[in-house]
């Protein structure tokens, strides 16, 4: 499904992905722990292409986003990066809905333009959506009038209005108070059980624990240790147990 490899990004000459390597299969659930500045973020911005690599090769769903031959770094053309582009949703931390549009139109306005979906079409998909995440009520509000977590299921269900292969999910609650984070983290619950390929940068350690197929624990740029969660949660080694105990 998605694979990461040998992925370097700097920043002012500091490296903040020094060589990574990961692999996310269909259905998998993967979180992605570790402490602040590890280059959790950073590594799914590089996936979603807000962010360009120093170098590496990332492929998602047998479509090539970029790859180094011989040293010398290629990004897919531009079509290439459209069809991979629609394959990756993003749910970011601070929500990012259109504070000019209504819940609906936030659900609406991208299948529209950039899935040529009729209005019907896209209309009917949102409030399915929406019944989704238990937000039938609020199509016509304004995000502003939403809780946070209110708001972060509504951007959960504008990244699934694009039918995406893969959710990448960055700090989804770590705006949000703990009853609105478990408004949130039932959502994720839920498209996991239903099999739904994500990516989740987490310091939700009972999500990670409960919920992900796979943990895996980075820091300062690299992978120190991923496996299943139990394996993670009970690690021999030192810093992960220090960290995984710390939270």
């Amino acid at each position: 499904m998605l694979s990461a490899t040998g992925i370097h990004k700097g920043f002012d000459g500091l490296g903040v992905l020094r060589g990574i390597d990961l692999n996310v299969e269909k259905g998998e659930v993967v979180a992605l722990i570790g402490p602040s500045g590890s280059g959790k973020s950073t590594l799914l911005r590089c996936l979603n292409q807000l962010e360009t690599v120093d170098s590496g090769t990332i492929v998602l769903d047998g479509l090539t986003l970029c790859r180094t031959l011989g040293g010398k770094l290629t990004y897919a053309d531009p079509a290439n990066l459209r069809r991979i582009t629609l394959k990756m949703g993003m749910v970011f931390q601070s929500y990012n809905l259109f504070p000019h549009m209504s819940v609906m139109q936030n659900l609406t306005d991208a299948p529209m333009r950039v899935r040529r979906l009729s209005r019907a079409q896209a209309t009917e998909r949102a409030r399915e959506l929406l019944a989704k995440v238990g937000l039938s009520d609020k199509a016509d509000q304004s995000p502003y009038q939403l809780s946070g977590g209110q708001q972060q299921r509504v951007a959960i269900a504008r990244a699934l209005c694009m039918d995406p292969e893969i959710l990448c999910f960055d700090e989804p609650t770590s705006a949000l108070d703990p009853e609105l984070t478990q408004e949130v983290l039932g959502v994720m619950r839920e498209l996991a059980s239903e099999r739904m390929t994500m990516l989740v940068v987490t310091h939700e350690m009972s999500f990670a624990r409960d919920v992900a197929d796979r943990v895996v624990f980075m820091e300062d740029g690299l992978i120190v240790e991923e496996g299943p969660p139990e394996q993670v949660f009970h690690s021999a080694n030192p810093r992960t147990r220090q960290f995984v105990g710390e939270n």
